[in-house]
């Protein structure tokens, strides 16, 4: 039988601790204060509209979720008097 090759996990470290320490952290996904608390929103819509937003957000080298935040937020800007 031939030997497996060994696989690095998903959260595997690189083997050189060096490199490892000097890995760049990613990047924090959002700095505003809103994103840190988030609620989930959930609406139907047609699987060809569904296509559209994900090739439509592809382009623009964002997440479907990130382009749409930024849609909703501009369509629906916070009012100066309400508390967030």
């Amino acid at each position: 039988m031939s030997e497996r090759a060994t696989r690095r996990g998903f959260a595997a470290r690189p083997g050189d601790a060096e490199s490892w320490i000097k890995a760049p952290e990613a990047p924090a996904r959002r700095s505003d204060e809103a994103s840190a608390f988030s609620a989930r929103l959930t609406i139907d819509i047609t699987p060809a509209l569904r296509g559209r937003i994900k090739v439509a957000a592809f382009r623009s080298g964002i997440t479907v979720a990130d382009m749409l935040r930024d849609l909703l937020a501009r369509e629906f800007p916070a009012d100066p008097g309400e508390s967030s």
